[in-house]
């Protein structure tokens, strides 16, 4: 009987396993037919079409496929932000859209993002198309971007902002004392200040100097683009903010910000007039993600290839462990595949990083140096280029940054915390050793460091900070003195980091690829990119990877839960990934409102 069951059980298992390998096969071959299919459709978009641009959505730098799409009510592709401004370009000469109508929903992307999509909206007005804009509950930063519209309208109950920005800096220094827990925190540069939220209560005054100061440039922003709708000057835009005048939708348009207080179904009617739909249900809309999919697909086939590399994310040692991050180990592969095919004749990299690890971020700029042997390489900056995202950039051809680009934070830290006197007096547990050597149990999380020990880890984070400016040096063609002059971890906008010669101009990332089309002497070229876009399935595989299914559930409910306020826990949930590393990193989530 023993025997029996000891047959049974083996057999019950290899059926359950084989199920599951058969189970997962054929789901794959599904999701890979249907990704297939997805690819190669090309809706067809209808007569006198207005394309819909809805500033809630997130824009990363990349689309995002969506194998499931079939298998639910969700958009088979959804548009990154050089998808998105590559469709309003050819909107711009389809006989097929009439006009784009934006709505000014609160928008969450970041600055340089925005000024991207608002000087593709500009480009595309001088089609003579209209451009209409509408909201019920108007933020600044989607102000900014509906100013551009022909006419801004609000709904007459509604609600605009004019109030200048802020930015919120988080600091736990309070929290760790209270817990007893001891962080041991090393830093070259004075204004590096992305471990002020661990060791004070608040803004240092230099981090306050550097904020102040890319806030300004933020704000002039605003306020050109505000004035230009309103034709008036940044000087009376700003005179409103200050005093606070505009608290009701008529105050709005007294002062011209809105071209007329309307709601919805009146919006509407206006469309119909440009569209010459008969009904209010007879308007045909067609979302951007949707446009997308089809214009974003390049019908010009060359053999001479300009390759575009997307750098999304925290720079992370190793293999991807999110949708958006930078790993080296991932990044070298993709740069070696753009590196030996030799239908590529020129590369444009495309960083919007804060930064992150050292070690990843040096492995990552030695293989784009030896990309560079090869063929020119060009760097296109986004919302952040900074710390290890502006180590990565620093050695190539040329450089392009966005006015509203956050970059330099030339500086190094490093960060060990000690939980002795939070396990001893909170939780009763106490540690002893034995070791064989003074540094044995260097890095220890359970007791201080010692003066020698914390001698090492500033010479450390010292000379890797040395390391930095000799590749900064040597990628501008400066000498130390003047890379030190400029660096300290201080960032700069693009503005001002071309005029301290970071940077070699400002302009988006079609500016990045003329460079590099006139750097390889091209005139006829199709642009490919690189990696693959991500595909929701993919990235729902890899957040089970590693997790129980209950501990998956509980990161993706926080993220819904927590929406934007989700980055402050992502940032405290990796700070462990940071203990006893030199980190090249942006100061800790600032929150710009």
């Amino acid at each position: 009987m023993k025997q029996f069951f000891k047959m049974f059980f083996a057999s019950l298992l290899a059926i359950v396993v084989s199920g599951v390998i058969v189970f997962g096969l054929l789901i794959g071959m599904a999701v890979s037919m249907v990704s297939e299919a997805s690819d190669k459709e090309d809706k067809t978009v209808a007569a006198n079409s207005v394309l819909v641009i809805d500033l809630s959505k997130r824009l990363h730098e990349q689309g995002e496929k969506n194998s499931l799409a079939a298998f639910s009510n969700g958009d088979a592709y959804t548009a990154g932000l050089y998808d998105a401004v590559k469709a309003i370009t050819y909107a711009k000469t389809d006989d097929k859209i009439k006009g784009i109508l934006i709505k000014m929903n609160p928008a969450s992307n970041g600055w340089a993002t925005m000024q991207q999509l608002r000087e593709a909206i500009v480009d595309f007005k001088r089609s003579k198309k209209f451009v209409y804009a509408y909201g019920e509950v108007i933020s600044q930063g989607a102000y900014y971007i509906g100013s551009a519209a022909d006419s801004v309208y609000l709904n007459p109950v509604g609600d605009i902002e004019l109030k200048g920005m802020a930015t919120v800096i988080p600091f736990f220094k309070g929290t760790l004392d209270k817990l007893e827990i001891q962080p041991e925190i090393f830093y070259a540069g004075k204004f590096k200040s992305a471990t002020e939220p661990f060791r004070a209560e608040k803004m240092s005054e230099p981090n306050r100097l550097q904020t102040s100061q890319f806030l300004g440039g933020f704000w002039a922003e605003y306020l050109t683009a505000a004035a230009q709708h309103a034709h008036t000057d940044t000087a009376a835009i700003n005179a409103l903010a200050q005093s606070g005048a505009i608290q009701f939708p008529t105050d709005a348009l007294q002062y011209k910000l809105v071209d007329g207080l309307l709601y919805w179904d009146e919006v509407e009617s206006r469309i119909m007039g440009k569209t010459g739909a008969k009904k209010l249900k007879d308007i045909k809309y067609v979302q951007l993600d949707e446009y997308a999919n089809t214009a974003r697909r390049d019908k010009k086939v060359n053999d001479k290839k300009i390759a575009v590399i997307f750098a999304e994310g925290s720079i992370v040692d190793g293999e991807k462990d999110g949708d958006y991050s930078i790993a080296s180990q991932d990044m070298i592969e993709t740069i070696r595949k753009v590196a030996d095919n030799d239908k590529v004749k020129a590369v444009v990299l495309r960083v919007n990083s804060p930064g992150g690890s050292a070690l990843a971020s040096e492995v990552i700029l030695r293989e784009l140096n030896e990309l560079k042997k090869k063929k020119p390489l060009i760097v296109s900056m986004g919302d952040l280029a900074a710390s290890g995202g502006y180590y990565i950039s620093s050695n190539a051809d040329s450089i392009f940054a966005l006015p509203n680009t956050i970059t330099g934070s030339i500086g190094v830290f490093g960060m060990m915390f000690n939980f002795g006197n939070l396990m001893k007096n909170k939780l009763g547990v106490t540690f002893d050793e034995v070791k064989t050597g003074p540094y044995a149990d260097f890095p220890s999380a359970v007791r201080p460091m010692t003066e020698d020990e914390g001698k090492k880890m500033q010479a450390n984070v010292d000379n890797i900070y040395q390391l930095f400016m000799s590749r900064v040096a040597a990628g501008r063609k400066m000498n130390i003195a003047d890379v030190d002059s400029i660096a300290q971890g201080r960032v700069w906008t693009g503005t001002d980091a071309l005029r301290i010669g970071l940077v070699d101009g400002l302009g988006d990332l079609n500016r990045a690829i003329s460079s590099a089309s006139a750097k390889a002497g091209l005139k006829d070229y199709q642009v490919v990119t690189y990696p693959e876009p991500v595909d929701k399935l993919e990235s729902l595989m890899r957040s089970l990877k590693g997790n129980t299914g209950a501990a998956a559930a509980v990161q993706t409910t926080l993220k819904e839960e927590l929406g934007d306020d989700y980055e402050y826990y992502k940032q405290v949930r990796d700070l462990k990934k940071m203990n006893g590393k030199a980190m090249m990193a942006m100061p800790f989530m600032m929150k710009i409102k």
